[in-house]
């Protein structure tokens, strides 16, 4: 017999429905989320005891997406899903980061939510939908969660009216693609990808969320009422007053000093040698003390913790008493810029860009249209022309790190610089290429992705690429204690994002916002807050926008000469097929003549990428040979290929021929052909007539001197 409980929430005019006690008993918790035809399933287990030797929260999240939910079998050879696609990697990403922060400090239980989507109508969006079924199941779990959290996707119509949780095609035609993520009274994340919007509309967007955010979180708590959880009580079981008292009397001031030199170098080195003292005291504690007895029972390093929390009570006094940040800054003041361009040779485009202690190279490569990304997953986008790449090596933060391919922050960070640069793009009509960018981070002292939408905007214009404007980004922090009003952080330093409260990243031109992506450590942030960083990361980001313009103000106005050309031309739709000729045999022809390469569209728009004129110029005349038809009026230089009395037949392309009669070849009249026309010589001749049977007859006496001249040109 199945005991199961269901409830339903409205979102954006849409019932969402969520059932549990159905399916997958054995984990802590389950439920199933249904919008339309859109259905997931979303498992939570959490284990009972906390995992030992550990000194972060172990929350894992997976989000996996079923290409047998569209009805499709995936390609490669395997069949396969095989890994998360980029999507599922982001979409994973977006369930965890208002989640972690919801925990209680020192909660070390594993704790791992599965979304698994099975069912897609790709008309209601399914990651705000599994975001909302991980809160339903940490709520039914019985966890110390400090949730519960909703979550919505904000875009709006052309009337400028809000729409919760759009399809696909509002997203797409809106100028803002918002998710919103937060509890019942504050926001936790924002991620964004817009059209050039305001800071104030963005605010606005934000602010319709929460109202749906309060139903969704509302309706949790009912709910779980209902199914009677009992939510844990978590106390810390480690009491580490008595080291905190050790490492204020042996360290305190070493901390203290270490922050109030502006020197990095310093700094690390003071606080190196601060926890070596530190380490050697708590070393020399009697064998039978309570702080070695917990080190040894848990495996947990209590020293380093501590410290890092000593660290940071500093760090934030400083900011929030002195109004002075670890390396001597103003609030709102941005580290020194230095940026260059064209640093690569053979490169299409490149710049680097420099902040602080941040570095990245970012290098453009232009490609015809047939090297653009085929993306294999469930949502209705099945290809990309423009691909950015986010590569972020040990040596950029001085450690030894095997490399190996992207993990999810990598994957996120290169995906909110490629989103902040797609709105200045081109059309493919107007700019027909393939374009990939890879970032290369040189050096890391915090927001690369920052770093890499820069560069990536300078590469771009050092390539020629026609963007709309020059994009920059800036990320903000925060610090906030109570007693004291929040302070809002221009350009955050590594430091201040590992100690702050949040990491808010803002891009756009000089008058509006292409992207954002907002994560709390807090629980949450009050609007009017929000409302402050945007508008000083505006500030932030006109400063930055400056500093890049002192290198490079507008496209270049030509393509590097190691960039494939593009030629574009036109055929009858009902020709299509016979350029591509039977199984693919007669393009393949053609490119292996021109080494071109050759992309032709539905519509009979075909493109020509080649690395030389001569090649583009062989395949042009291939495909016009191929689709060639004779039309009255037609002037076109052909060879003569065969010479009989009455006239001289000329070859006119795609096989064909017409005949110029003896009457037609010169204004006198003359006896014979040869030597006024020999075969193998190239004549300029104009059809007159087509005749019931196809034969093309041709004069060479006819035509104009202008016509010639055109012919030839």
């Amino acid at each position: 017999m199945v005991d199961s409980k269901k409830t339903q929430i409205e979102v954006g005019g849409k019932v969402v429905e969520i059932e549990t006690g159905k399916y997958a008993k054995s984990a802590t918790s389950s439920v199933t989320v249904r919008c339309g035809d859109t259905m997931l399933f979303v498992h939570c287990c959490v284990s009972k005891e906390p995992r030992v030797g550990i000194d972060f929260f172990p929350l894992l999240i997976d989000y996996e997406e079923r290409m047998s939910s569209i009805g499709k079998i995936p390609g490669g050879y395997n069949r396969s899903e095989g890994k998360a696609s980029d999507k599922a990697i982001l979409v994973s990403r977006l369930i965890d980061r208002p989640i972690r922060p919801l925990f209680p400090k020192g909660y070390r239980n594993d704790i791992q939510i599965v979304a698994q989507l099975f069912s897609y109508d790709r008309e209601n969006q399914p990651d705000t939908l599994a975001m909302l079924g991980a809160s339903y199941a940490l709520m039914l779990s019985g966890a110390p969660f400090e949730g519960p959290i909703g979550a919505v996707r904000v875009s709006r119509d052309e009337n400028g009216n809000f729409i919760a949780n759009p399809t696909h095609k509002q997203a797409d035609e809106s100028d803002m693609n918002i998710v919103v993520s937060g509890t019942h009274d504050s926001v936790i994340m924002v991620e964004a990808g817009c059209k050039f919007v305001t800071e104030d509309e963005i605010m606005n967007a934000v602010e319709f969320a929460q109202g749906e955010i309060r139903k969704q979180c509302e309706a949790q708590v009912a709910f779980a009422q209902e199914c009677g959880v009992t939510k844990e009580e978590f106390v810390n079981p480690y009491d580490t007053t008595e080291l905190k008292n050790i490492i204020q009397e042996v360290a305190g001031d070493m901390i203290f000093d270490a922050y109030h030199n502006f020197d990095r170098e310093y700094r690390q080195n003071k606080l190196e040698e601060a926890k070596k003292l530190v380490k050697e005291r708590v070393e020399s504690l009697p064998e039978d003390d309570a702080i070695l007895k917990m080190i040894e029972e848990t495996g947990i390093d209590f020293v380093a913790e501590e410290f890092k929390a000593a660290e940071k009570k500093v760090m934030r006094k400083m900011i929030l008493d002195e109004h002075v940040r670890a390396d001597g800054r103003k609030t709102n003041e941005v580290r020194p810029i230095w940026c260059e361009v064209g640093v690569i040779p053979r490169a299409h485009g490149s710049a680097v860009f420099t902040r602080g202690q941040t570095q990245v190279l970012s290098v453009a490569t232009l490609a015809g249209p047939a090297m653009k990304q085929e993306l294999d997953g469930v949502d209705p986008q099945e290809e990309k022309t423009y691909m950015h790449k986010y590569i972020f090596p040990g040596f950029s933060v001085g450690e030894v790190k095997a490399l190996r391919g992207p993990g999810r922050r990598e994957v996120g960070h290169g995906n909110l610089a490629e989103r902040a640069n797609v709105p200045a793009l081109p059309s493919q009509e107007e700019f027909g290429y393939t374009i990939r960018v890879t970032s290369d981070v040189l050096e890391s002292n915090g927001s690369t992705s920052m770093a890499s939408t820069c560069g990536s905007s300078m590469a771009l214009m050092n390539a020629g690429v026609p963007v709309k404007c020059m994009i920059g980004g800036v990320a903000m922090g925060m610090i906030k204690e109570d007693g004291y009003e929040p302070v809002v952080l221009t350009d955050i330093q590594g430091i201040e994002d590992f100690l702050g409260d949040m990491d808010f990243k803002v891009t756009g031109n000089d008058e509006k916002i292409t992207a954002l992506q907002m994560d709390m450590k807090a629980k949450g942030i009050p609007n009017d807050t929000l409302r402050k960083a945007l508008y000083q990361a505006k500030e932030g980001r006109l400063h930055i926008l400056g500093k890049m313009r002192e290198v490079i103000q507008e496209p270049a106005d030509h393509l590097s000469p190691f960039a494939p050309a593009i030629t574009t031309m036109t055929i009858p739709t009902e020709d299509i097929g016979t350029v591509i000729g039977p199984g693919g045999k007669q393009i393949r022809a053609i490119i292996d003549a021109s080494g071109a390469e050759i992309d032709i569209q539905d519509s009979g728009l075909v493109t020509i990428t080649s690395n030389d004129q001569e090649g583009a110029k062989i395949a042009i005349k291939m495909i016009k040979d191929l689709t060639f038809k004779p039309e009255v009026g037609m002037v076109l230089k052909g060879k003569v290929v065969r010479i009989i009395p009455i006239g001289a037949f000329v070859e006119l392309g795609g096989g064909k021929d017409g005949m110029v009669h003896i009457s037609q070849i010169c204004k006198e009249r003359i006896e014979t052909i040869e030597p006024h026309v020999n075969v193998g010589d190239e004549v300029v001749v104009k059809i007159i007539k087509i005749d019931d049977k196809g034969r093309v007859n041709l004069t060479i006496k006819g035509v104009t001197d202008e016509e010639k001249a055109q012919v030839e040109s």
